[in-house]
């Protein structure tokens, strides 16, 4: 069995651990204080200072492979190569004499456009992360595993702004020439994850012509698939993760001339105000052995955890295998997707609960890619909502340009005839603060009613501001609520919010638009 690192350069006088299973992560866990163990049995780790991802840290570095192909901007910021090599030396020197710990992984279901990764970190507590949010390899020998991109994992390792070129000690670095990610500076798994899910979104499209989508995925007994885009906060894994169908997976998927397949072998679910009654699926996972809990607060006497408490962040998740649902999708693939919802936390409260896309207007959300910012998903968001537009409902993982997925995307609704829905998860009645969030089980019922084909046979109307088709009634759902104004106080207040969003959504878009 190989015993070093050194063909990633790192060399180092203590254990290096090769795939540990996950009891023998526990252990490592316990032995090295990293985390407390609650009552069921998941693992309870605090993140703190870093409760969310850092996306003003993440790099990409600038050099012949990727300097015509990337999508250079806010988003994916350039790093020079002679910075990577300086920090990445320092970061070499910093590991060595420390233990770690090796997950050797993949991304990609069902062995299509599969990705071998390899894991690196300093923490126990991240390789279980690694090994809960990915697809592990089978026990084989290390040499066995040919990684063709490597992930460093260093919280405790910062960056030096002044000569390093970063904008805080926090640093996530994407090197797509050496094939290689480094993270230092914080603890939040959110980043190992989202970093590979960010070299997804370059080589499939790039390599492969396939589209790679930040969405969850589902189908029903007869076949049908149902994918759900949205961002942090919208309820993608909330509303895939339905007891009458199958879970495909939670957050990120490709697109082929095959069909849709899962980018990972886990979920990672957004765990604040859970529900047992109404997310019972999700609510179990995070009460046994196996998942890792980032910031949710726990007794240290009795080690139960309060789902509720929002004390060292709104954004509390769990990280656990997909195998831990008992409906899940083992494969991790499906066919070509039937219905496409595009799932949006609107804090205004102006788009209505559902709406029917046509083919124009899918792409026109899609490109827009509204919704709000939940509190706690990114480091500096506060507790209200904030009002955003992110491209392709995942901006800060796509390092190619928008048109890119767009076309991809165009092309498959047409080809697979999908029908598209807009689904708001947010405010109706009012905006954040005047109106109430919409109930999960009202979502459900009218996505159960679009998946069964229910308003094939009902009438639709449409409303004026953003020419969408709402439709008149759906079973077990007040007709009231089908139209925001109808729910509004104040009509006039609400033709004023929406002309505002319209407006906001019209100066976004002219990005998109030619000189």
């Amino acid at each position: 069995m190989a015993q070093n690192l050194e063909e990633h350069g790192i060399r180092t006088s203590e254990d290096i651990h090769w795939n540990l299973t996950t009891p023998r992560l526990y252990e490592a866990i316990v032995r090295r204080k990293e985390a407390l163990l609650a009552h069921g049995g998941p693992v309870v780790v605090t993140t703190t200072p870093h409760t969310g991802r850092s996306p003003n840290d993440k790099y990409i570095i600038d050099d012949h492979v990727t300097h015509d192909a990337v999508w250079w901007g806010p988003v994916n910021q350039p790093l020079a190569s002679e910075l990577f090599d300086a920090l990445y030396q320092r970061l070499l020197h910093h590991l060595a004499g420390k233990e770690l710990f090796v997950q050797d992984c993949f991304a990609g279901a069902g062995c299509r456009r599969r990705l071998p990764i390899r894991v690196i970190t300093e923490n126990a507590w991240h390789s279980l992360f690694a090994r809960a949010m990915f697809i592990c390899s089978p026990q084989q020998e290390p040499d066995s595993h040919q990684p063709e991109f490597t992930l460093i994992d260093a919280p405790s390792f910062h960056a030096q702004p002044e000569s390093d070129g970063t904008n805080s000690e926090v640093c996530i670095l994407v090197d797509f020439a050496r094939k290689l990610i480094l993270i230092g500076g914080t603890g939040y798994g959110g980043e190992i994850k989202k970093a590979i899910f960010t070299v997804m979104n370059y080589i499939l499209p790039r390599e492969y012509a396939t589209l790679s989508m930040h969405c969850s995925a589902n189908v029903g007994s007869d076949g049908d698939v149902a994918i759900f885009f949205g961002l942090s906060g919208t309820g993608k894994t909330t509303l895939s993760a339905d007891p009458n169908r199958s879970l495909i997976g939670d957050d990120e998927h490709g697109w082929d001339g095959e069909g849709i397949f899962n980018i990972e072998g886990g979920c990672y679910a957004k765990v604040i105000n859970l529900s047992k009654e109404l997310e019972p699926e999700i609510h179990d996972c995070t009460h046994r052995f196996g998942t890792v809990l980032e910031n949710v607060v726990i007794d240290p006497v009795s080690r139960r955890i309060d789902l509720d408490d929002a004390s060292l962040t709104e954004n509390t998740r769990a990280a656990y295998s997909i195998r831990n649902i008992p409906n899940a999708v083992q494969a991790g693939i499906g066919a070509h997707p039937k219905n496409i919802f595009m799932l949006t936390c609107d804090a205004f409260g102006v788009l209505p609960p559902i709406s029917r896309l046509n083919p124009e207007q899918a792409m026109f959300h899609f490109l827009s890619g509204y919704t709000a910012k939940i509190a706690g998903t990114e480091d500096g968001i506060g507790k209200e909502p904030q009002a955003t537009f992110s491209t392709c409902f995942g901006a800060p993982f796509l390092p190619l340009h928008p048109s890119v997925y767009a076309q991809l995307l165009r092309d498959k609704i047409a080809r697979h005839e999908v029908r598209c829905w807009l689904v708001n998860t947010g405010w109706s009645g009012g905006g954040f603060g005047v109106g109430s969030r919409i109930r999960i089980d009202h979502t459900r019922a009218l996505i159960h009613a679009a998946l069964a084909g229910t308003f094939d046979t009902i009438p639709f109307f449409r409303e004026p501001f953003f020419g969408l088709d709402i439709p008149t009634e759906c079973p077990g759902i007040p007709s009231a609520l089908l139209n925001p104004v109808d729910v509004w106080p104040d009509a006039k207040l609400y033709e004023k919010m929406a002309r505002d969003l319209t407006d906001r959504f019209r100066e976004n878009f002219r990005q998109f638009e030619g000189p």
